[in-house]
């Protein structure tokens, strides 16, 4: 589904999908950089990061293994909660592994500061972010993240993995959804 057929429930558009495909395609040559000659583990975030881990994984050259997490900390609002549910967990032991979390968007920062430490306290040998979307202005806590795309406003988007309501995650494209869809 393209932007254009949703334009009444969006404010503006972000990103195309052109602009989303260059930024994983740069991401993931940092990446293929950093980690040459190893295997790394990418730990998607359901539900949000399937198109941003699908896009990536296909990017790189690197030998790769992924696994899937899916944690809440939202239910069907638009403000995190801050407290973090694991609703489905990795089936790969961790231990002397690289992991690279794999995300769609961070905002407040708690639960991938959560699963880090979490993911980190399994044995991993290391543990790396990688976020397409960044929310700096709404950061509750200080989460270092390797490999960041795009520095987003306090707005609440929609597209490529992201939704409201389990709406929109089909959108090839990323745009901020207007408040009226919503109701803020």
């Amino acid at each position: 589904m393209q932007l254009t057929d949703i334009a009444d429930d969006l404010d503006s558009t972000l990103y195309t999908e052109k602009q989303i495909h260059d930024k994983i395609a740069e991401l993931a040559a940092r990446i293929d950089a950093d980690y040459a000659g190893e295997t790394l583990l990418l730990v998607g975030v359901l539900k949000g990061a399937v198109m941003v881990m699908a896009d990536l994984a296909r990017a790189l050259t690197l030998p790769i293994e992924m696994d899937w997490m899916a944690v809440s900390s939202y239910g069907s609002g638009t403000q995190s909660s801050g407290v973090v549910r694991i609703l489905k967990d990795l089936d790969t032991d961790l231990t002397g592994r690289k992991v690279l979390i794999v995300e769609d968007i961070i905002d407040s920062g708690l639960t991938l500061s959560w699963l880090r430490a979490n993911l980190e306290s399994r044995g991993a040998a290391s543990v790396e972010i990688c976020a397409l979307l960044r929310k700096p202005k709404a950061a509750k806590v200080d989460v270092d993240v390797r490999y960041a795309g795009f520095e987003i406003a306090n707005e609440f988007v929609i597209g490529y993995g992201l939704d409201y309501g389990e709406k929109y995650r089909n959108l090839r494209g990323i745009g901020v959804l207007a408040p009226h869809v919503y109701g803020d």
